[in-house]
């Protein structure tokens, strides 16, 4: 019994390490393309976000400089927030 104690908590904090590599990341750049028809965002380094459909448009233009926080969804960097940086 005791064994099998030690071996479930062992995989508990195996699996529960690798939820800390899933941390959102953050971008900071200038727009080069903002596209809401397709819901997507570009920056000038090349760094192409998609947008969720739940994303609200704070009136980003191109040019301006935004935080972009971002996850991957499979192949994808998907925005989770934008925001114009100071």
């Amino acid at each position: 019994m005791r064994k099998i104690i030690v071996s479930a908590a062992a995989a508990a904090l195996l699996a529960s390490g690798s939820v800390a590599f899933a941390a959102v990341k953050h971008t900071t750049g200038t727009i080069k393309t903002f596209d809401t028809t397709a819901m997507s965002l570009v920056l000038d380094d090349g760094s192409s976000f998609t947008l969720p459909k739940t994303f609200k448009d704070p009136g980003l233009t191109v040019g301006e400089k935004v935080r972009v926080s971002w996850d991957m969804k499979g192949k994808n960097k998907v925005a989770e927030a934008v925001k114009v940086a100071k």
